[in-house]
This record gives C-alpha cells, sequence and structure tokens, in this order.
C-alpha cells in the first residue's frame, strides 16, 4: 500500500488533477480528474474504481492507474464510495453508477467525448465495475447503466456467496441476502461492451476460477470478451502492471482508452 501511495503521488505532481468533483452527498462520494498534457478535444474518459474488500480503499492511493489513460490521451477519473459496513452494498453499487453517469453527464464541460467511455476495477472494484453493463438480481427494476464501450476487468469477485463467512466476515459484514443481490455471475449482463477479464498467475484460486467462470458465461450470451491471464503477477502487483503504460497490462488498458 504504501508503494501505490507513493506512486500515486508522484503521478499528481506530473500531471494536472482535479481532487473530489462531487457527485452524491458524503465526501467519499467523489472523483478525481487526472488530465493528459496536450489534451484533444473530443478526449476518451475513463473511470476506475478501486478495490479493498468493499470495506477499505481510496481514490487517492490509485492515482497511479491513470498513467495509461493520460497516455492515450484520455481523461482518468478515479472514483470513490461510501464503504462497508455503514453502508449498504446495494447503496455502494448505487453509488459508483450514479458516479458513471455523472461522469456521462460532465463530460463536455471538461473536454471529453461522453461516447468514448470505458471502465476499469480492481478486485472488488472489478466486482462493481461490472454491474455498470449488468442488472442484478437485486435491481428491482431496469437499472439506469451508463453507455460503455469497455470494461477492463481485474482480478474480480464475482461470486459473493463465500464473502459473508469468509475473514471479512466482521470487517465488511456482508450479509447473504446482499452477496445473492449483487453477484455477477448469476446477473443479466447488458450486451455491448468489450468485456476483458484478467487476473494475476499467482492468484488463488477463487480469482483464477472467477474470471474464468465470468467469461464463460458472457461467451455464453454471445457477449464480446477477452480473457487474460498476467505472468508472475499477485493480487497486488497486478495493480502495478495495470497503472504501468508499458508493462502488458497497462499497454492493454491503453490500447481500450484509444480505440473507445
Amino acid at each position: 500500500m504504501k508503494e501505490t501511495e507513493a506512486r500515486s503521488h508522484a503521478l499528481a505532481e506530473t500531471y494536472r488533477v482535479e481532487r473530489s468533483v462531487s457527485y452524491g452527498p458524503s465526501p467519499r462520494q467523489s472523483f478525481d480528474l487526472v488530465f493528459p498534457p496536450d489534451q484533444q478535444s473530443g478526449a476518451p474518459l475513463h473511470m476506475f474504481i478501486h478495490g479493498g474488500y468493499w470495506r477499505a480503499g481510496s481514490k487517492e492511493a490509485h492515482t497511479l492507474v491513470a498513467a495509461p489513460v493520460v497516455a492515450a490521451g484520455g481523461i482518468a477519473a478515479l472514483v470513490g464510495y461510501d464503504l462497508m459496513p455503514q453502508t449498504r452494498l446495494a447503496e455502494i453499487v448505487a453509488q459508483v453508477r450514479r458516479a458513471a453517469r455523472h461522469l456521462v453527464r460532465l463530460a463536455p464541460d471538461i473536454g471529453a467525448d461522453p461516447e468514448r467511455f470505458t471502465v476499469s476495477g480492481h478486485s472488488a472494484g472489478a466486482h462493481l465495475a461490472s454491474l455498470l453493463a449488468s442488472e442484478a438480481a437485486g435491481d428491482t427494476g431496469p437499472a439506469d447503466l451508463p453507455t460503455l464501450r469497455g470494461m477492463l476487468l481485474v482480478s474480480g469477485i464475482y461470486d459473493l456467496s463465500g464473502i459473508p463467512g469468509s475473514f471479512l466476515k466482521d470487517e465488511a459484514e456482508m450479509r447473504d441476502d446482499e452477496a445473492r443481490a449483487w453477484s455477477p455471475l448469476i446477473a443479466r449482463h447488458k450486451p455491448g461492451p468489450l468485456r476483458i477479464i484478467t487476473r494475476g498467475e499467482s492468484e488463488t484460486a477463487p480469482f483464477q476460477e472467477q474470471a474464468v467462470a465470468l467469461n464463460a458465461l458472457l461467451d455464453r450470451e454471445q457477449q464480446e470478451t477477452e480473457l487474460r491471464i498476467e505472468p508472475d503477477k499477485n493480487h497486488l502487483t497486478i495493480v502495478f502492471d495495470l497503472a504501468d503504460p508499458d508493462a502488458p497490462l497497462g499497454r492493454r488498458l491503453r490500447e481500450l482508452v484509444r480505440s473507445s
């Protein structure tokens, strides 16, 4: 975490950053914008959602992920959200969706093209990102979802059934009904965006299995997917690969943003 924060601080000293643009009533309901040098009109817009098992993490500690985005000429939005257990999972999902809609509306004002909108997330952030293009069992009606050109899901958790009884039971306090309501593996996935699903080669079995399972589900639904594995990376070091424009995963993020 210290290295992540140090790299984020260094990147924030290099580029123009607009901190804590509000999209909701609480301080954590905000995002940081990182702008590319020599920004062109109609720039692509990319939103990153941090992990932390829904009960930790911050946007400020993940500014480093903006590096491949600005390298592609895009504007990066690092999104925050309220945390469990004080905030229930349904509200966190709603907050992230609200942040995405707010960004799309804001795009013309910051020189971005709202039709060139992509998203990525790591760990719990990949779970939340996946729900920007799907309706889960917890949705009581049609979800108000943004139009995405593509998403990059990194080391995500897509079956939440094991979370309530896991090491997180006293920290996140996720309930069984929340796990059923917001598991992407039993959600209805919206057609359209390319979904790139990846994980580190050295990650534990659940991350491996759930990446393969989500890709298989989307493939059965005839969605456009790309399944990857990042050699020698674990659940933490994969973030550094994502944040490096010259590393394999960072290059893929840069290509996704540029081609949107």
